[in-house]
């Protein structure tokens, strides 16, 4: 496999977008959660990650980390549909929390991959300058959209705001995938 550089750093810089439009709807989705379900997700979360670290002999190269990213975005794209199908329930917050717990096992994992599989110093600055522009740009975003909401169509209500954008996340997850896919290519 080879990294398409120009795709990637567009997938880099919507992905780190989605994590900044979305980083306020988890307080208010995971409200009928437990506190304990926290303790329980965090050691399956450091449990995960440490059987991950025992195989990175076999899953740092390109090939796996395409794969592992894959599954990530797919994985976050399920829990939106997730969402959209139960709405604020148990069953949602559960669902969604495990999704999110999933892919933070990986966390660590793709931030070592990315490393490897960029090789390029400045590929790398481009990816981390990416990231952090992407992630203001969703933070700015999603502020403009709650005060639009707000203030455009007097909808104050937080769990109708977050089941709103949540219709827009579903477009931008997809794009996500897209963007991903066109990061890699098989070599010829």
């Amino acid at each position: 496999m080879k990294l398409n550089n120009k795709a990637f750093l567009a997938y880099k810089l919507f992905n780190s977008s989605f994590t900044g439009l979305s980083v306020g709807i988890l307080i208010t989705i995971y409200q009928p959660l437990d506190l304990s379900i926290y303790s329980i997700g965090g050691m399956v979360l450091a449990g995960g990650m440490l059987v991950i670290a025992k195989f990175y002999d076999k899953l740092l190269n390109i090939k796996s980390f395409f794969q592992i990213s894959l599954l990530v975005e797919v994985v976050m794209l399920l829990t939106i549909i997730t969402f959209l199908l139960l709405q604020y329930s148990l069953t949602s917050a559960l669902l969604i929390y495990m999704g999110y717990q999933l892919t933070f096992i990986f966390g660590g994992y793709l931030v070592r991959a990315e490393t490897l599989v960029a090789k390029d110093k400045e590929l790398l600055g481009k990816i981390d300058v990416n990231k952090q522009i992407g992630y203001l740009v969703g933070l700015g975003a999603s502020f403009l959209f709650y005060k639009a909401l707000e203030y455009g169509f007097e909808i104050n209500e937080s769990q109708t705001q977050i089941s709103i954008l949540h219709y827009f996340l579903i477009s931008l997850q997809t794009l996500i995938i897209l963007l991903l896919l066109r990061s890699f290519s098989n070599e010829n």
